[in-house]
């Protein structure tokens, strides 16, 4: 059966990158596909004989109808259709944009920023028809790499529900490709605490530190059995993929402790999650 990954989103947001990164890992990917060519090269991958198991059809058009309109018609023909929709901040678009020297896809007569922000707002659409949001902006190719690993396994299997566990600062914004986002700033925080502070969740002390406290027992305690109700309800319902967000201020010590933790929860229920921490490291 043919699986088929759409990639679209933002100008400047990755999508060649992201290309790169599946082909790596077994998908046979064409790059900057007109979305009038989708049902023909889709037509091709199922032939008789066809040995394209996995395609990646990265899409950069100006006309979002005619995206949508693709998108549409290939999930109407075909079983197995994904799609990723790459996103970013503006501050980081204009960087990147400003250090290739790249023309933006949108007309940039009025300057780059006001480019960006008719794309954003022509894109918004399709963000309802994708099934991850990948936010690009605070990854490196080593974490993009990561990231797209824990979405797409290169041995995937089609039965399991894939799920990863993220903290992160939310003095450094909010992740956007995530299901759930969990607030740990109400538990006591490591920071004030002097010999605690250059440290992060990953070092024993803080970990003992943050799990000392009845509010955290009690936290985690009920995060077990809420887990407990959704993770099974998630299966049969057939969601292939789940991401949790633990945040706290800076992202490096309470969220790293806690996130952990939800790891060791999901393992002990049957359920391999991918473990990341974005900003322990800042």
């Amino acid at each position: 059966m043919n699986e088929f990954l759409v990639i679209t989103g933002l100008s400047g947001a990755g999508g060649t990158q992201v290309g790169k990164v599946l082909e790596d890992n077994g998908w046979f990917v064409i790059d900057n596909l007109p979305p009038v060519l989708i049902e023909k090269v889709a037509e091709l991958a199922r032939a008789p004989g066809n040995s394209i198991d996995r395609m990646a059809l990265v899409l950069r058009a100006r006309d979002t109808d005619d995206v949508a309109a693709a998108i549409r018609h290939l999930r109407s023909t075909s079983d197995r259709v994904r799609v990723l929709y790459l996103d970013a901040s503006n501050e980081v678009l204009i960087r990147r944009f400003e250090d290739t020297r790249h023309r933006h896809t949108f007309d940039d007569a009025l300057g780059l920023a006001a480019a960006i922000a008719a794309e954003r707002a022509a894109m918004e659409r399709l963000t309802a028809d994708a099934d991850f949001v990948l936010d690009t902006s605070n990854l490196n190719v080593h974490e993009l790499r990561d990231r797209l690993e824990s979405l797409f396994p290169p041995d995937e299997s089609t039965g399991a529900m894939q799920t990863s566990i993220v903290s992160f600062g939310y003095k450094h914004g909010l992740p956007l490709d995530v299901d759930m986002v969990l607030d740990c700033r109400f538990l006591p925080n490591p920071h004030w605490v002097d010999h605690l502070r250059p440290m992060t969740g990953r070092d024993p002390e803080v970990r003992d530190y943050v799990l000392q406290f009845p509010q955290t027992k009690e936290f985690l305690d009920r995060l077990d059995g809420l887990f407990g109700l959704l993770l099974p309800a998630f299966v049969a319902e057939g969601k292939s993929y789940l991401t949790i967000a633990l945040g706290c201020t800076g992202g490096r010590h309470r969220s790293v402790v806690i996130a952990e933790e939800v790891g060791a929860m999901l393992r002990h229920r049957g359920f391999e999650p991918r473990v990341t921490h974005r900003d322990a490291d800042r």
